[in-house]
């Protein structure tokens, strides 16, 4: 039995929600911290939930909640940049399909679930400092106000202040040599059947999928050798963004047709693809790091959302069967290395391919190659830690 028996959850984005209802789960009592003023704060545009991530949320109960917000997709159909179809995937037998879904939706679902769940979220609190003393930890934030508990979680993102904190030679993110854009297609002919997922590679990439309202919701990548912050992105005018896109979907079946029929108004400009490198230290003292914080992979994995709820229900299984917060955050930290990693690495090599080093880009991978040891991944809440 644990020894921790009160948590503060700094981040009230993905991991900080399910990581407190999983604390909460294992008689832990939580209080999320979340710097910005609402749950969502219009952050974000698509992601989607894979089996895995499914999941694990729904250890906390959360299945049910994020469900009524997005759109199954199990199908996925791989293509090349001239229209021709390399593979088709529908769906791994007795696993839930992927869904899709906005991400401020998701914050929204997620956080509402945890209030809903006994958890306290209290906003507008952005973490300066931190004071750790030989039973608990105390948080600083910008308003003035502090906060005690026996342990304190960085679920604080990409950007996080506990990694700084945790290490103050941390790195930061890592720019994967593309920027980031969406978008929605109206009326155009491209043939994209109701369920399923297409990437079509070739010189360059884009991935679609019909929505329930018949429009297509595209994803793609401008490569740029030197990175724009997310802000200078988006003080381009994004008829400016949309004709660079044309330019370089210039002949790319179907990419060519999505931006054709895209206005900018209906182009989401999200900005650099970033990961995370392998972070040296997770944890140090009573803090601790889940998430993005600690493992942010790029959204060319598709896994950063479920891989988030994975580790939120990992580390509230160490908090709860090992004797003290140095034994838990290291067997938490053993049994989420390796496959976020793992999983890092490979969407590293897929920004390489979409940022255009041809000599980078990996062989077609089959589906059970893609995506059977990811999605087929599950936890099992019951299984005591260390034994």
């Amino acid at each position: 039995m644990g020894a921790v028996r009160t948590a503060l959850v700094i981040g009230g984005g993905i991991a900080g929600p399910v990581t407190s209802l999983a604390l909460t789960k294992a008689g832990i009592q939580a209080t999320v911290f979340e710097a910005h003023a609402t749950a969502a704060d219009g952050v974000g545009a698509m992601l989607s939930l894979a089996p895995n991530g499914l999941a694990a949320l729904e250890i906390v109960g959360a299945d049910k909640a994020v469900r009524a917000i997005g759109q199954p997709v199990p199908g996925v159909v791989m293509a090349d940049g001239g229209g021709n179809q390399l593979a088709e995937f529908a769906g791994f037998p007795g696993l839930p399909a992927t869904l899709a879904m906005a991400r401020a939706d998701l914050f929204r679902a997620l956080a509402d679930h945890a209030v809903a769940g006994g958890v306290p979220i209290e906003y507008g609190k952005r973490l300066v400092a931190v004071h750790e003393f030989a039973d608990s930890v105390t948080a600083t934030f910008a308003d003035g106000t502090t906060a005690t508990a026996d342990v304190l979680i960085g679920a604080d993102g990409i950007r996080s202040t506990v990694r700084t904190l945790i290490d103050r030679d941390a790195p930061g993110p890592q720019y994967g040599g593309v920027l980031s854009f969406g978008g929605f297609a109206a009326a155009s002919e491209v043939t994209a059947a109701p369920g399923v997922m297409y990437f079509a590679f070739g010189r360059t990439f884009i991935g679609y999928w019909r929505l329930p309202d018949d429009r297509i919701c595209w994803f793609a990548s401008l490569p740029r050798t030197s990175p724009l912050s997310s802000a200078e992105v988006r003080r381009v005018d994004p008829a400016d963004w949309l004709a660079q896109l044309r330019d370089l979907y210039a002949g790319h079946v179907p990419g060519e047709t999505l931006l054709r029929h895209t206005a900018p108004e209906d182009l989401m400009v999200v900005g650099p693809m970033e990961r995370m490198p392998p972070v040296p230290r997770w944890h140090r003292g009573r803090m601790v790091l889940v998430g993005d914080a600690a493992h942010a992979p790029s959204s060319s994995s598709g896994q950063g959302a479920s891989l988030a709820a994975e580790s939120a229900i990992e580390l509230a299984r160490c908090l709860r069967d090992l004797p003290d917060p140095a034994a838990a955050f290291t067997a938490y930290e053993g049994l989420r290395r390796p496959r976020v990693e793992m999983i890092g690495t490979d969407a590293a090599a897929k920004n390489k391919a979409k940022a255009g080093h041809a000599g980078d880009r990996p062989a077609m991978p089959t589906p059970e190659q893609m995506f059977g040891p990811v999605h087929r991944h599950r936890i099992d809440w019951y299984d005591t830690v260390g034994h």
